[in-house]
């Protein structure tokens, strides 16, 4: 009814405008004589009409009104969070195109704050929840839990995923964190349908870092069982782009309450245990203990200690002597860091103080030694024949400037060739990528030559080994130590000497303590030996003058 009324109006308007366009143009006609005047005052007046009829035909009918005015509303309730509810139905009925178009734009925003939702709390590699939304949904669980609930955190830290990452790419290496994750979801879901286990919350916080929150787990030997399992899970061989890679992991395990009601507390513990197990031998379970932060404590003190060591200039380099077992002379030495405490005796760092390898004091000592093997090397006499033996470890190589840096350090030495070995860890010829072996070639050519430290101890790669300027294989210190009481270390360092001197490089053994060591590797054919027998640590100056005696060589080479 109303809408036939509004559109009588409509033509009646337009009815009186048409009129009174004809009454003005006909009093114009009266009352004009030019005959421009007149045509201009016609167009105006033509003008006016269509105005009017235009205005007219397009005045909004209350039922437009009304659906503009619900659409305005429901605008307005997007402020107020509202994303979720349809076009008005007003709306729909007086425009369904512009109902419509309101639909679409809607849940293009619901669909791009999905998305946004999804990448600010999960993780984009393993589809697992980051850091951030594992540290809300843990605070959630840990404030419902009950007092006689106890709910278990454990910490997962990849063994050698940098080395699997570097050897086979990133991609690929994205995708062995994926099938981590599928381990672990099958571990927990196969506790959880067994009926031991309250829906867990397993999460990647970064990197090779995994995180699984166990609620009302039955107590200390429940959350290592698990974490057990998660263990025995991550130590299969993960068969990748062709390749089959073992990690392993080492895993640290922390209750609440026992060891901290709240995640912050939680968390350091389980991460203190976890650094504990992997300082330990890697590929284990370490629970949370006392003793264990007493131990975290004092290595944080230790750290501090040492950065002020460098500040105060207490670390200086002590040499241990090298020597030929077929000839008694002096080859060289290893370049050792010894602290010399104020008050305190002087202690060998990596010896009686280990520096953590994740410490960043790793690298401002190397940068230290690096300084101090330069300046040894500038006072060296080149006609010596003796080689200075630096132990490099993993996470200085890392660090892309380190052969820019060794070069300006050996500078001082002048242009070579320099009497330098490189003394790499297992772990560091193993991570090496393809310009870190070109540099090494290169440092070759000026003199500089590459050792192997820990041979036998673990997995040591033999391809790897034959594709460096390997010159020396320095063997485990445990293979040597009852080398003269037990046939069967014996046998295997036998073994192993033939082995290294198959891919022609020079063995070499620490730590020799006793006479009787000293014989059996001379007579399985050991072609260097280093350790208290030969010589103890010394000094630069010390050390030149007990190379150029040669009085305990040549006693240790007449020895049999």
């Amino acid at each position: 009814m109303m809408a036939g009324i509004e559109k009588i109006s409509n033509w009646l308007l337009s009815i009186l405008a048409g009129g009174a366009a004809f009454v003005f143009t006909l009093a114009g006609f009266v009352m004009l004589t030019g005959i421009d005047q007149q045509v201009a005052f016609s167009l105006l007046m033509g003008l006016f009409a269509l105005l009017v009829v235009r205005a007219a035909a397009e005045r909004p009918t209350r039922e437009q009104a009304q659906a503009v005015a619900a659409l305005v509303d429901r605008l307005l309730a997007v402020g107020r969070g509202d994303l979720a509810s349809p076009a008005p139905p007003v709306l729909r009925a007086r425009m369904p195109g512009l109902a419509a178009a309101v639909d679409g734009l809607f849940a293009q925003v619901r669909s791009s704050l999905d998305n946004f939702q999804t990448m600010a709390m999960y993780d984009p590699v393993t589809s697992l929840p980051n850091r951030v939304h594992f540290r809300r949904e843990a605070e959630r669980i840990l404030t419902a839990r009950q007092p006689s609930d106890r709910t278990a955190l454990l910490f997962v830290d990849l063994d050698g995923f940098k080395e699997v990452n570097d050897r086979l790419g990133h991609a690929q290496g994205d995708q062995v964190l994926v099938m981590v994750a599928n381990r672990l979801r099958v571990v927990l879901k196969a506790e959880t349908e067994a009926g031991t286990l309250t829906p867990p919350l397993l999460a990647r916080l970064a990197g090779d870092e995994f995180t699984l929150l166990l609620p009302n787990v039955g107590g200390p030997e429940e959350a290592e069982r698990i974490a057990g399992r998660a263990l025995e899970a991550l130590s299969q061989p993960f068969r990748n782009a062709g390749q089959s890679t073992y990690m392993g992991a080492s895993i640290g395990v922390a209750l609440c309450p026992t060891h901290g009601a709240d995640l912050t507390t939680l968390m350091k513990a389980a991460d203190i245990a976890m650094y504990h197990a992997k300082g330990s031998g890697r590929s284990r379970v370490c629970l949370y203990n006392a003793a264990l932060a007493k131990a975290s404590e004092e290595r944080s003190g230790t750290e501090r200690a040492l950065r002020s060591a460098l500040e105060r200039n207490e670390l200086g380099l002590v040499f241990e002597p090298q020597i030929c077992l077929r000839t008694g002379s002096a080859l060289g030495a290893e370049a050792l860091v010894k602290w010399r405490r104020e008050g305190r005796k002087p202690q060998l760092l990596d010896r009686s103080i280990e520096v953590p390898e994740d410490s960043g004091l790793v690298l401002e000592i190397g940068d230290w030694s690096l300084g101090a093997v330069g300046e040894a090397l500038a006072g060296w006499d080149p006609l010596s024949n003796l080689r200075i033996s630096l132990p490099v470890r993993p996470r200085q190589l890392d660090c892309r400037d380190f052969f820019a840096r060794l070069g300006e350090s050996l500078d001082r030495f002048g242009g070579g060739p320099w009497p330098l070995e490189l003394l790499l860890t297992k772990g560091a010829v193993l991570r090496c990528d393809e310009q870190q072996v070109a540099d090494l070639f290169r440092l070759r050519a000026r003199g500089v030559t590459v050792a192997l430290d820990d041979f036998g101890a673990g997995a040591s790669s033999l391809a790897r080994i034959r594709q460096l300027p390997v010159g020396r294989v320095r063997l485990g210190l445990s293979l040597v130590a009852d080398i003269d009481a037990s046939e069967t270390s014996r046998t295997i360092v036998s073994a192993l000497i033939h082995l290294i001197h198959g891919l022609g490089c020079q063995a070499v053994a620490k730590g020799i303590e006793r006479p009787e060591q000293l014989e059996v590797l001379r007579a399985v054919g050991c072609d260097v030996v280093q350790g208290p027998l030969c010589g103890q640590p010394m000094g630069e100056a010390e050390f030149g003058r007990w190379s150029a005696a040669l009085t305990q060589p040549r006693r240790l080479a007449r020895a049999s």
